[in-house]
């Protein structure tokens, strides 16, 4: 048996729990199918695969970049408690899971296969780091609870495989409202985050502008390059923290923040002040990265899939991951950032004052990593459905939501509660808490009512699907029915040509981005 446990893990590992490979092998898999040249083949599968390989270090280097900046707001504001990393704390977990972790993960994602090929939710979830987290998350709560071991893999993987499906049919009529067309759809677990964003967009945005059509003095039309606007506004940031750090802590405390991974330093407080500058630099030249690799991913993946979604899931949508919206409003991943910290900052004082004394729920500090992804794909969403206050405000509830529901989820995790860290993003913390207090009432009792959890998600996106999403409707109609005809319904330069101009052209997709498949291929014909 240890040989399976071993193929297992090597499977989860190394190659399904990488999102480069796995999007690589699906790639392969849908060129062969569309009987592409063996040349074709390996170029297209070694271009996603370099694709999702940018995103990554694009993502690296945001995480370096925000490390110091992490530093210097704690220093400054003198808050302790819990930073949310799913990294962290999949880790831990795994030295004692890891196993059941991995047979989880495998089952849950065959299972969510034969969902998409069997129900109306057509969506193949592929993005494979988060199915990892999701599947030590369940690993952890099951056990943790004192469940079987067969329970823990195998309602772990139901559970799984519902979410994979469920989750992007939940939030697809808003995602088709930023990108236009069913050609991609979510595969992210910050997925109730984004809905709530689009929702809160909806209220308050019918006739604010988008962000990308903000209008800049002359002298400022520079700021119409999203590169050189995220770099400057990153370095602004910066430079306003560095110095607050500085004058509460000390230049002996303050030099350290740029310490890190064997550095020496600032020297003085002028290398300290350009320190601070340069960093924000390189989050502007991070985020381009990033974006370079969406475009580089979605212009191999999508036509690939066509191949094997006509093969295997008929009609079939990708789920990829939240990056995948950046390009769409990328104005908008900034206010969304932004936006997202500033709720965390909020949401933490409120715990500090209210809800740690009256309920013991842990000080969630605001991390600026799960923020800038899941809060810039916030503002994208925001700004689909309610322009800039829509892309502000609905990304300042996200961020109130991925500080609450991870206080939550520490209820349900034991002694891995005490690790400082948890699952950051909002879909983790109210699945988690649901579950893991259903597992609690024992291993019959938690079986059924996990599964009926389980079987509501699945009957909800069903429902979702067939009423909301096949039947077009459409989010932010009714803002743009509000906005002068010829905003809401010009299609800008470089938009794919998809047929007459419609609400959804006010988001330009970027150069790159899908076009819906033909009419007769979307039912895989």
């Amino acid at each position: 048996m240890d040989w399976l446990v071993s193929t297992a893990e090597f499977l989860v590992n190394e190659i399904l729990s990488q999102p480069a490979y796995l999007i690589g092998l699906i790639t392969a898999a849908g060129l062969i199918a569309l009987r592409k040249t063996a040349g074709q083949i390996v170029g297209g599968a070694i271009k996603a695969t370099l694709g999702f390989l940018l995103i990554g270090a694009g993502a690296t280097l945001v995480v370096g970049a925000l490390a110091p900046l992490g530093d210097m707001i704690q220093g400054a504001t003198g808050a302790h408690g819990v930073i949310p990393t799913n990294e962290a704390i999949v880790g831990i977990a795994q030295e004692q899971y890891g196993a059941r972790v991995a047979w989880l993960m495998i089952l849950g994602f065959a299972i969510s296969l034969l969902l998409a090929r069997f129900t109306p939710l057509r969506y193949v979830f592929l993005t494979g780091h988060h199915m990892l987290f999701m599947a030590t998350m369940l690993t952890m709560v099951l056990a943790i609870s004192g469940q079987s071991s067969w329970v823990v893999v195998v309602v772990g993987g139901v559970l799984l495989g519902i979410l994979l499906v469920a989750l992007p049919a939940f939030a697809h009529p808003w995602t088709k409202r930023v990108t236009g067309n069913d050609s991609v759809a979510i595969g992210h677990f910050g997925t109730a985050g984004y809905i709530a964003a689009g929702a809160t967009g909806q209220l308050v945005g019918r006739r604010s502008r988008s962000t990308e059509e903000m209008n800049l003095p002359e002298g400022l039309r520079f700021l119409r390059d999203s590169m050189v606007a995220t770099a400057l506004s990153m370095v602004l940031i910066y430079l306003i923290m560095s110095l607050l750090f500085l004058g509460k802590a000390g230049k002996e405390e303050a030099f350290k923040a740029f310490g890190e991974n064997g550095a020496a330093g600032a020297s003085d407080v002028g290398d300290y002040v350009m320190q601070s500058v340069m960093q924000g630099l390189q989050f502007g030249i991070a985020v381009a990265v990033i974006l370079f690799g969406v475009r580089t991913i979605l212009g191999e993946l999508v036509p690939a899939f066509q191949g094997i979604a006509r093969k295997l899931v008929p009609g079939a949508v990708p789920s990829l991951d939240a990056p995948i919206v950046f390009p769409y409003a990328q104005n908008a991943v900034l206010v969304g950032f932004v936006s997202s910290f500033v709720g965390g900052l909020v949401s933490l004082g409120l715990l500090a004052w209210i809800f740690h004394p009256a309920f013991g729920l842990a000080l969630v500090l605001p991390g600026l990593v799960p923020h800038f992804f899941t809060g810039g794909a916030a503002g994208v969403y925001g700004n689909a459905t309610g322009g800039r206050r829509g892309a502000a405000l609905g990304a300042f509830v996200n961020g109130v939501l991925i500080t609450f529901l991870p206080a939550l989820l520490l209820k349900v995790l034991g002694a891995f509660g005490e690790e400082n860290t948890t699952f950051g993003d909002a879909d983790f913390g109210w699945f988690g808490t649901l579950i893991g207090y259903a597992a609690k009432t024992g291993e019959t009792g938690g079986v059924v009512l996990m599964l009926l959890i389980g079987a509501a998600v699945l009957l909800g996106a069903i429902v979702v699907q067939k009423r909301v999403v096949e039947t077009g409707w459409d989010p932010g109609a009714h803002r743009d029915a509000l906005l002068p005809r010829d905003e809401a319904l010009t299609t800008p330069a470089g938009t794919p040509d998809a047929g007459p101009p419609v609400a959804y052209a006010k988001i330009a997709p970027p150069r790159g981005a899908p076009k819906p498949p033909p009419p007769d291929r979307a039912d895989g014909a």
